[in-house]
């Protein structure tokens, strides 16, 4: 069935996103260039701030704070309750997973491809408290093998813990299938959605996870030091974070607290306010248009951007996975993808490197030091991808013909 792309106005879109005047980016992967709206939403809270204060800002912004909670919960299919902003996706995937009480001999189910961050936790609670990682291999097309996770799982499996997305390339892990295999095992299942939510649709609901992570400022295009977590209500209320503060719990005595049971007790008291309207902007608008067209347009950007790639000389596409998503990431031989990405951001072409140091056990695994990533987005045009692909042709090979 096809897509009406007509919702999307993607020359509307791109006007409205300034930094499009500046530069050609190709690193939604790792920031995203936010719309005028966003900037407005972040900045003008900054201004309201400075003007009256910043407790009294608050309180005539109250309605839009508060309705951050529904936009982001509309977004990904869950209530309200269930989300919690959070100041980057890494601090909402710890809250997580370090409120977990592991015990020696508990075992972590992870993937291949997963995030340097999240696999030093694993190896810094394993060594804690004595608890096993354990890590499930890849099937065929280079994505977690469903079959060997679920002969992995026995009675002492605590938690499967994966990326939707890693970091370092367009593979989109088959984290529904993950999520069943979690369900009927009766396993907490934490799912790090920092490059999908914004990115394909997400609907938690089917994916199955308790927990999930995301970031404001890639797929979602919000501003930097946002993010959210979302909390399962029926699977999670019992779990308290390990760490509360007035926000998170009530004194209920001189020696007493109670937490509270919703996705709030992961806060903090304290937030970037600003950036809190700023996120909501920019999921307000994901929402005015849908995930389904949005990502349609990305799968349809980044399969043309592989294609353009596959004609050039020394060119090699890295991505592994049976779907691939947004994120392209490729070799060139006997170049230093550090010196390209320096030499391509001379002519305002932003592309990033994705290295070991965030996903030692996938690419070292492939022999691969680093590979180069070129992320699109909705503000981005074929003419665009047709300028970097040049413009890396020449870097390569000067005028010689693609």
């Amino acid at each position: 069935m096809s897509l009406d792309l007509a919702p999307l106005d993607l020359a509307k879109l791109r006007a409205a996103t300034p930094g499009c005047a500046h530069v050609l980016h190709l690193n939604a992967a790792g920031s995203s260039l936010p719309s005028q709206r966003t900037l407005d939403a972040t900045v003008d809270h900054l201004k309201l701030e400075a003007t009256i204060g910043g407790y009294e800002a608050a309180d005539e912004k109250r309605a839009d704070l508060d309705g951050f909670y529904p936009s982001v919960a509309k977004l990904i299919g869950a209530d309200a309750g269930e989300i919690a902003f959070v100041e980057n996706a890494t601090r909402a995937w710890d809250l997580a997973f370090y409120s977990l009480d592991f015990k020696p001999g508990d075992r972590i189910l992870t993937c291949v491809s997963e995030y340097s961050s999240n696999y030093i936790s694993y190896l810094q609670v394993a060594r804690k408290t004595g608890a096993e990682l354990v890590v499930v291999p890849d099937d065929n097309h280079g994505q977690i093998d469903v079959a060997a996770l679920e002969r992995a799982i026995d009675k002492r499996t605590k938690l499967i813990s994966i990326s939707h997305i890693p970091t370092q390339g367009g593979l989109v892990q088959p984290a529904e299938a993950v999520g069943r295999i979690a369900n009927k095992a009766g396993v907490l299942y934490l799912l790090d959605a920092c490059q999908s939510v914004g990115q394909l649709p997400v609907d938690v609901n089917k994916l199955g996870c308790d927990f999930l992570s995301a970031t404001g400022r890639k797929y979602l295009r919000g501003p930097r030091g946002t993010g959210f977590l979302y909390a399962r209500q029926k699977t999670t209320a019992g779990i308290e974070p390990v760490f509360l503060d007035n926000h998170a719990a009530k004194w209920t005595g001189d020696n007493e607290y109670t937490a509270f049971t919703n996705a709030l007790r992961f806060e903090n008291w304290e937030r970037y306010f600003a950036g809190v309207l700023g996120l909501k902007a920019a999921v307000d608008q994901i929402n005015e248009v849908g995930m389904e067209p949005i990502w349609a347009e990305l799968k349809r950007l980044a399969d043309g951007l592989r294609a353009r790639l596959k004609k050039v000389k020394g060119v090699s596409l890295t991505d592994l996975g049976e779907l691939q998503g947004a994120i392209v990431t490729f070799a060139v031989a006997g170049k230093d993808h550090l010196e390209l990405k320096a030499a391509l951001r001379t002519q305002k072409i932003n592309v990033s490197v994705s290295t070991q140091f965030s996903s030692r056990l996938d690419l070292k695994g492939r022999g691969l030091l680093n590979v180069m990533r070129a992320s699109v987005h909705l503000y981005n045009t074929d003419a665009e991808l047709d300028r970097f692909v040049e413009a890396l042709q020449k870097l390569l090979h000067g005028n010689e013909a693609i």
